[in-house]
């Protein structure tokens, strides 16, 4: 039983994710996502998408890292993509954040969590470098379906977009060109991306 019971407190404390929300718009252009939302919605996208990864993914490894991958915001909350204070301390606050969530299992499935979690953060194997291609392109359609207004609240630059994408094509050059093309560059034409 002592194991059940620690699965449960894990499956509970992590509905607090839904409470987590993001500065991103939903394509309604009216409510912003959640955590959760956004962790659904990417583990969707690697099941239509996976085909433009770099590299053969494990599909359901890659979809795991999504789902877990802000847990951590629980405890650290969400750090904005382009605030520069918040980034300064989000790795400590996200480390801090891990321990206590993940703990919360037993240990071998604790250590299952922290694995993906950590190899997601290290962005050296294909599952996650697509992984974080998904989580950078996400909010990037989001953004250009409500017409660039979250990037136009935030006085964000073209410079802060591409810094966060410099690692993009590692995961995938199709989905990194669709985006550049599609999304950022037709709303640095319209003025709603800073040049």
């Amino acid at each position: 039983m002592e194991r059940i019971e620690k699965q449960m407190q894990f499956i509970l404390e992590i509905d607090k994710e839904k409470q987590i929300q993001r500065k991103t718009l939903q394509s309604n252009g009216t409510d912003f996502e959640d955590d959760a939302q956004h962790a659904w919605h990417m583990a969707i996208m690697t099941l239509l998408l996976s085909e433009h990864a770099n590299e053969e993914i494990d599909v359901l490894k890659t979809i795991s890292m999504l789902l877990i991958h802000d847990l951590v915001e629980i405890d650290a909350g969400d750090t904005y993509a382009y605030d520069s204070q918040g980034l300064k301390t989000q790795s400590t606050r996200e480390a801090i954040a891990a321990n206590r969530i993940f703990n919360l299992l037993p240990e071998d499935q604790a250590k299952k969590m922290f694995d993906l979690w950590n190899e997601f953060e290290e962005r050296k194997t294909a599952e996650a470098k697509f992984a974080r291609v998904l989580d950078n392109f996400q909010p990037v359609m989001l953004n250009a379906a409500t017409d660039g207004r979250m990037w136009v609240e935030n006085g964000v630059h073209l410079e802060q977009i591409l810094k966060r994408n410099e690692k993009t094509h590692e995961g995938s050059e199709v989905l990194w060109k669709y985006m550049y093309e599609h999304f950022i560059m037709p709303n640095v034409e319209k003025k709603r991306i800073k040049r």
